[in-house]
């Protein structure tokens, strides 16, 4: 019974996380790149989106970060450590392929900079935890 309590108020939080992601994405002016204007139709949506999704993903991720450190601190297993790891690189790929980030952070769409590569960067290091720790 305290299980899904818990898991109800994290799928609250979740959902409140997404709320203000989109309120906060709505607001941003994502830009193509220089000379080329804000964008329209389907690509404000897909930002808006992205944005949402993303925000809602870095939440859950971090709750699940914690509940692996707590497995892994109680008993030292070198699988639970790899969980955390994964769950690490996870919630940094999260975190910059966050299009309020990228936005926050000076960059355009066409021209994301480091975020272009970073996500990627990030999903490699979780892959390869993962096939680590499932050899």
């Amino acid at each position: 019974m305290k299980e899904n309590r818990s898991l109800i108020a994290i799928a609250a939080a979740a959902l409140v996380i997404g709320v203000i992601a989109y309120v906060l994405a709505s607001q941003s002016s994502f830009t193509m790149g220089r000379g080329m204007g804000q964008h329209s139709g389907d690509y404000l949506i897909y930002y808006q989106v992205k944005a949402v999704l993303a925000s809602v993903n870095s939440f859950l991720l971090i709750s699940l970060l914690s509940i692996y450190w707590k497995v892994y601190r109680d008993t030292k297993l070198e699988f639970s450590l790899g969980l955390v790891i994964f769950s690490f690189a996870l919630l940094l790929y999260s975190m910059v392929s966050n299009p309020l980030l990228v936005n926050v952070a000076g960059f355009r769409a066409s021209g994301l900079g480091p975020f272009a590569m970073l996500p990627d960067l990030f999903t490699c290091i979780a892959s390869f935890t993962l096939l680590y720790i499932s050899r």
